[in-house]
């Protein structure tokens, strides 16, 4: 298996890991190829050869809505999916576009009003006002 790290894979290898990671944990394994595309089929195809994932076909018996196929993850692939999820978490939580209400009552005073609610910072404006 090549040496893989977070910074050395592409967009698309980090996005499929962290697809066939929540299949494993949540989905027992099964994979429903209508959320793959062909060049993921590609990179499923090379890491099932190096032995970073193992993929294979559910025998059709067994087919149901949740997938047709299986994937099992590597340790090495499991570490790589919570460094990305970890990472992807802080990005997200760094491009937020709302406030909590904690933020909000740093900002702005109260917790309820986020200044959407007052943009013309009227003085007594009762949506603005603090409730205990």
């Amino acid at each position: 298996m090549k040496n893989k790290t977070i910074k050395t894979m592409s967009r698309d290898e980090r996005s499929l890991l962290l697809f066939l990671e929540t299949r494993a944990v949540d989905y027992g394994g099964r994979v429903n190829l209508q959320h793959m595309n062909e060049e993921d089929m590609k990179i499923t195809d090379i890491w099932n050869k190096e032995g970073f994932i193992e993929f294979g076909r559910i025998v059709i018996r067994n087919h149901n809505s949740d997938g047709t196929n299986w994937c099992k993850l590597s340790n090495e692939a499991f570490k790589l999916a919570h460094e990305e999820r970890l990472e992807r978490a802080n990005r997200m939580w760094t491009n937020k576009t709302w406030l909590s209400t904690k933020e909000s009552k740093e900002m702005h005073g109260n917790s309820h009003c986020s200044g959407l609610n007052n943009p013309k910072g009227v003085q007594n404006n009762p949506w603005c006002e603090e409730k205990n």
